[in-house]
């Protein structure tokens, strides 16, 4: 049967496959034949067990293939929100801890304490907010997506 790669865990190396009949077969590392080893999306021949897939191999058009076909992970940050938060909290860096810029996020807190501080920061998240707007999605996705070590 062939199918694809849904997911491999990278600790135990035991994933799922969706296979062509719809049903979806669990795998583990020993059930892989060949050199090439899992990955997601990668397109698969195997033979079934069960809910268990065996003696799996990568097909030869499946590393284009998992490239080209691999789902976007969702950001769970939105660039809306990071400009609405600029341009109302923008100074004292809320925006800057939103998308994970701890420390500027910081930096801006501190600068803010003054007067002068304030009018910097306050020109600062004018310009995040303008930037934030005309943006691309996905210029956005690649300077703040939330990266999960895995």
């Amino acid at each position: 049967m062939r199918g694809q790669v849904l997911g491999v865990d990278r600790t135990s190396g035991e994933g799922q496959i969706s296979g062509e009949d719809g049903h979806r077969y669990s795998f583990r590392p020993g059930d892989w034949s060949g050199d090439k080893g899992p990955a997601v999306g990668a397109r698969v021949d195997f033979a079934t067990e069960g809910a268990r897939a065996l003696r799996i191999f990568r097909l030869p058009d499946s590393d284009t293939a998992s490239v080209a076909h691999r789902p976007v992970a969702a950001n769970d940050r939105n660039k809306y929100v990071a400009a609405l938060l600029a341009f109302f909290l923008g100074t004292l860096g809320i925006h800057r801890f939103y998308l994970g810029r701890n420390g500027t996020g910081v930096l801006m807190i501190v600068i803010s304490i003054t007067f002068v501080g304030l009018i910097v920061t306050g020109l600062w998240a004018l310009i995040d907010t303008v930037r934030y707007l005309i943006m691309s999605d996905a210029e956005f996705e690649h300077r703040y997506a939330r990266r999960y070590a895995g």
